[in-house]
C-alpha cells in the first residue's frame, strides 16, 4: 500500500528486541501480550505521536508475532494494513487482512492477531467519548450498550480516509499544531468513523433538531466551572427530571451527570494541552472545575484519557 504515514520525528524505536516495543506500546496504545518464535531477533521499529486525544503508531515487528489482548476498554485501535498481512481471529472466524484494508477493533472486543514477518501497521487510537461527543454532535443515536463498528472494512470504499490520517500525521509531527487544530481533525475523524463504516449507530437526524436539549448542552458549555444539579438542568428544558435522563439517552447515550463530568475532563484536557493557557497546576484545574476529590479526579482522567493529568501537563510543558 502506497503512502506515508508518520516520519522520522516520531521514531522512537529501530532494530529493537520486539519485546521492548511491546514494552513501549502497552504503556502508550494498548494493553496486550505478544508470543515469537525461538528464534526472534532484533529488528521491530516504532514510530509513535500524540494528536489531542489521539495516540498515532507505525509498527513492524520483523518477525512472525501472536498479538493477543483482553479488551481495550474506554478505546477503539483503527489498524491499517500497510505491508504484509495479518491474520485476525474472532468469533469463531478468521481472515488474513491485507495492505489496503482496515481492522477495527471495538473496546469491548478480545484481540487475537498473527502478523507476518514483513508486516507493517498504522494503528490510531480513539478514545470512545470522542466518538460518543461527535454522535451527540450530530444528533446521531447511540445504542445504551455503545457505538460497535463491524471488523473488516476496505480502503478503497472510504474514499479520503487515508489522506485524512496523512493529514493527521503531517499536523502531529508540527511543532506549533495548537490543541484547537487537534480537537478539530479529531472531531473530524470520529465524525468519518460514523458516518462511512457500518455500526450500531442510527444516523437519522430530527428534522427541527431538539431545541431542549441544545438549550440545556449550551447552558452546560457556559457554566462548566459550576455546580450543574439536574433540577435546573430540566427546568430549562421545561421537563421533568425523569424525562431529562431520556433526553440525554436519546441524544448523548448517557447520564446529565456523566455527560456533564466528561465536558469537564475534555475542557481541562484542553486547557492542560495549551501552552497558551494560564495554567499553574492540575489541582488548581482540578478545583476550578469542581473536582474536589483529587484521587478520583486523577482516576477519571486516566480512565478517560489513557494518562494522569500530570503527564498531559509535563508533555507540554516539554514542548
Amino acid at each position: 500500500m502506497d503512502c506515508r504515514l508518520l516520519n522520522e520525528k516520531s521514531r522512537i524505536f529501530v532494530n529493537a528486541d520486539p519485546y521492548v516495543v511491546s514494552d513501549y506500546v502497552n504503556q502508550h496504545v494498548g494493553s496486550h501480550c505478544i508470543r515469537l518464535p525461538k528464534s526472534g531477533g532484533t529488528e521491530a521499529s516504532l514510530s509513535h505521536s500524540t494528536f489531542g486525544s489521539l495516540d498515532l503508531c507505525l509498527i513492524s515487528y520483523g518477525d512472525s508475532v501472536r498479538v493477543t489482548s483482553p479488551g481495550l476498554e474506554t478505546c477503539y485501535h483503527l489498524q491499517v494494513l500497510l505491508k504484509g498481512h495479518c491474520l485476525w481471529r474472532g468469533y469463531g472466524l478468521e481472515h488474513y487482512f491485507s495492505p489496503g484494508e482496515l481492522l477495527l477493533i471495538n473496546p469491548d472486543d478480545r484481540a487475537d492477531l498473527t502478523y507476518s514477518e514483513d508486516c507493517e501497521k498504522f494503528i490510531v487510537k480513539l478514545p470512545s467519548v470522542v466518538l460518543d461527543r461527535a454522535c451527540s454532535e450530530s444528533y446521531w443515536h447511540k445504542p445504551s450498550e455503545g457505538i460497535r463498528f463491524t471488523t473488516r472494512h476496505n480502503l478503497q470504499q472510504l474514499d479520503g480516509f487515508i489522506n485524512l490520517l496523512g493529514l493527521v500525521c503531517d499536523e502531529a509531527e508540527h511543532t506549533n499544531s495548537m490543541p484547537r487544530v487537534q480537537e478539530y481533525y479529531t472531531g473530524i475523524i470520529a465524525t468519518k468513523l460514523l458516518e462511512m463504516l457500518s455500526s450500531n449507530v442510527s444516523r437519522e437526524t430530527f428534522s427541527e433538531g431538539c431545541p431542549s436539549f441544545e438549550r440545556v448542552v449550551q447552558f452546560i458549555e457556559d457554566n462548566l466551572k459550576q455546580s450543574i444539579s439536574l433540577e435546573r438542568l430540566a427546568e430549562l428544558a421545561l421537563m421533568s427530571p425523569r424525562s431529562l435522563y431520556t433526553l440525554f439517552e436519546k441524544h448523548a447515550g448517557t447520564t446529565p451527570k456523566n455527560y456533564i463530568r466528561n465536558r469537564k475532563l475534555e475542557r481541562i484536557r484542553a486547557r492542560l494541552s495549551d501552552p497558551n493557557a494560564n495554567v499553574h497546576s492540575v489541582t488548581e484545574m482540578a478545583l476550578d472545575y469542581g473536582f474536589f476529590h483529587l484521587g478520583r479526579f486523577a482516576e477519571n482522567y486516566r480512565s478517560t484519557f489513557g494518562e494522569l493529568p500530570s503527564d498531559t501537563l509535563r508533555r507540554r510543558k516539554m514542548k
